[in-house]
């Protein structure tokens, strides 16, 4: 991770849309499959995980992180963090 970010989160929406229909597609189709094309089949079972990232729940922490990305900033305050809007004033009021 550099500079802070997640390693689970992608530069675009429609690019981590993508790479989950990849993924998701590559493990249904790897046991929709398995009755026709046997044990072969099974090889689509990397490529889904690996467009997934690891695993489906990682996907999805990802999709949140880039939905939420430039969005949201966490802020720490004498041992209390907060979750406010990027744009918001950080000065007191």
């Amino acid at each position: 991770m550099k500079g802070g970010a997640s390693g689970y989160a992608s530069r675009t929406v429609a690019g981590h849309l993508v790479r989950g229909g990849v993924g998701f597609g590559a493990l249904v189709g790897a046991f929709v499959l398995l009755p026709f094309a046997g044990p072969v089949a099974l090889l689509l079972l990397p490529l889904g995980l690996v467009a997934l990232r690891g695993c489906p729940t990682c996907w999805v922490i990802g999709l949140l992180e880039t939905v939420s990305r430039g969005r949201l900033r966490r802020e720490c305050v004498d041992g209390r963090c907060e979750l406010r809007p990027a744009g918001a004033d950080r000065g007191g009021s």
